[in-house]
């Protein structure tokens, strides 16, 4: 590790140290999801065709979901890709802005909070009665344990947020780090052009 990235802000390496594991949370994700389009591929064409579904089908989906709508949750909130109310935040400058990012990011934290407790207590309950599906008897613990496991890790990414909000709310002429920034349109579309293209796609004042 160089002297240059002990220089940077701690907020800034506290940051790009989740960044690995939300991607690989997200990652996890999108690969439950193609699996479960291929899986169904074959529970079609096996029924059909050959009269033999897949046993245990109908668990592996409902096991899936807890991947499928959890995992990515940090990667999102990193990525401000959640619902988020731009329509009135947009219109706030300065302080009053990131006033309004501490004030949403302490609600999400307690909501998180309550969801981490939960869901812990439903894994635990789970694993310690050898809970399983219906049909196949296959283990849920597994899958609950991915929802606790999820928010912990949605929970880190807000408390960086509410971090570089508070950090931001002190002085706005600060450097964002670890804050969402609200773009429009044009912005947003220029930015997945280069996430697809990388440097070879072609900045707005470079094609003027």
């Amino acid at each position: 590790m160089t002297d240059t990235t002990f220089r940077k802000p701690l907020l800034q390496r506290v940051d790009r140290f989740l960044m690995p594991f939300e991607n690989a949370a997200n990652m996890f994700a999108a690969l439950a999801i193609f699996l479960l389009m291929v899986l169904g591929v074959f529970q079609i064409v096996l029924r059909s065709l050959f009269n033999t579904p897949i046993t245990g089908y109908i668990d592996l989906v409902e096991l899936s979901m807890a991947s499928m709508a959890f995992l990515g949750a940090a990667y999102c909130q990193r990525m401000g890709a959640h619902i988020r109310m731009e329509l009135l935040v947009g219109r706030l400058h300065g302080r009053a802005l990131w006033a309004a990012e501490i004030f949403g990011t302490l609600v999400a934290l307690f909501i998180v909070a309550v969801l981490i407790w939960f869901s812990a207590g439903h894994f635990l309950r789970s694993y310690t009665l050898g809970d399983t599906t219906i049909d196949a008897e296959f283990p849920v613990w597994p899958s609950k344990l991915l929802v606790p496991v999820a928010f912990s890790l949605w929970f880190l990414r807000l408390l960086t947020q509410l971090w570089g909000s508070v950090r931001l709310f002190l002085n706005p002429d600060r450097t964002p780090i670890s804050v969402v920034i609200a773009k429009d349109v044009a912005e947003q579309a220029q930015d997945e052009i280069h996430k697809i293209m990388g440097e070879d796609a072609e900045k707005p004042e470079d094609a003027a």
